[in-house]
């Protein structure tokens, strides 16, 4: 189970939504916050970060959606499971499971990095429950974070090494973490220095260091996760910032892999749209959600 602050931060935020543990089949508990009105928008995070990543963003939704925001497992304040797997695969199916165990329909999954690539595969497998899924700088091609700049390049190589990684990780402090993070900003003094320090504090529970190493190792399966992208069957819109560490021809490709799928760029934003430009990630949730059918077009921001 989780630990018993582990809603302290969120609560700083989100004072009025409600926090819950949600048991899986093996066992393990996912935390997700649970705030809102209206018809079902899961939110999935980014590569190491946890639900918080939202904070700027849910408050933005909240008076149009019921908001699920979803610690991923091993992340954030969901449970540690000794041996388990952070493929894509395992992540898939964990969401799956999530939607599925709160009967959840008619859901718009919004993931950013990680969590935009989970909710694009997860997506296939959920049917008709999915109405739309709006992919946020999927994170499906080679090197990842290390392209957000030489820090990152040397600290996440660094974690993939077997055994070796684990003291990478527990390296961390607010200078490195703030460092990498600030190189997926257009703008690094977007990032709230007190979200560092609370991923700071998560990441001191047993067992995370290799939690960690193992997500960035398990980069290779969500490259092979776009296999999926022809399934998927939902209304698709791919956002990217104009900064992103993708390339534009693998923005290109995903779009090109994903049928009927729009893409829209965002200007002056890097890899964590939803810190970074809150207010248009938000207007392309309300804007989708506005055109059920999916024929008016968006325009760039």
């Amino acid at each position: 189970m989780t630990t018993k602050n582990a809603d302290s931060y969120t609560r700083t935020w989100s004072p009025d939504g409600d926090i819950a543990n949600l048991a899986l089949a093996d066992g393990t508990h996912l935390r997700y916050l649970k705030t809102g009105r209206g018809p079902a928008l899961v939110l999935l995070h980014t590569l190491r970060t946890q639900l918080d990543y939202y904070q700027r963003l849910i408050p933005l939704l909240a008076d149009k959606f019921t908001v699920y925001a979803v610690d991923f497992p091993g992340l954030g304040w969901s449970d540690i499971k000794p041996g388990a797997s952070y493929e894509e695969p395992a992540l898939r199916g964990a969401i799956v499971e999530f939607v599925e165990a709160l009967n959840l329909e008619d859901v718009t999954l919004v993931g950013e990095s990680i969590g935009a690539t989970v909710a694009l595969t997860a997506s296939t497998e959920l049917g008709s429950r999915v109405q739309q899924v709006i992919a946020l700088n999927t994170y499906d091609y080679p090197q990842g974070v290390e392209r957000a700049n030489l820090l990152a390049s040397i600290v996440v190589k660094g974690m993939r090494i077997p055994v070796m990684g684990l003291m990478f990780s527990k390296l961390a402090n607010p200078a490195i973490l703030g460092g990498i993070m600030g190189g997926g900003f257009y703008d690094p003094k977007k990032l709230p220095k007190d979200f560092v320090l609370e991923q700071l504090r998560s990441g001191k529970r047993p067992g995370y260091a290799s939690v960690e190493t193992k997500y960035f190792r398990a980069l290779p399966s969500y490259i092979a996760a776009r296999n999926l992208y022809p399934r998927i069957t939902a209304p698709v819109t791919l956002s990217y910032g104009d900064h992103d560490w993708s390339t534009p021809q693998e923005r290109r490709d995903v779009a090109r892999l994903v049928p009927g799928s729009r893409m829209i760029t965002l200007r002056q934003a890097g890899h964590f749209s939803a810190l970074e430009h809150p207010e248009d990630i938000a207007r392309i949730a309300l804007d989708v959600t506005a055109s059920a059918n999916h024929t008016p077009m968006l325009r760039s921001a």
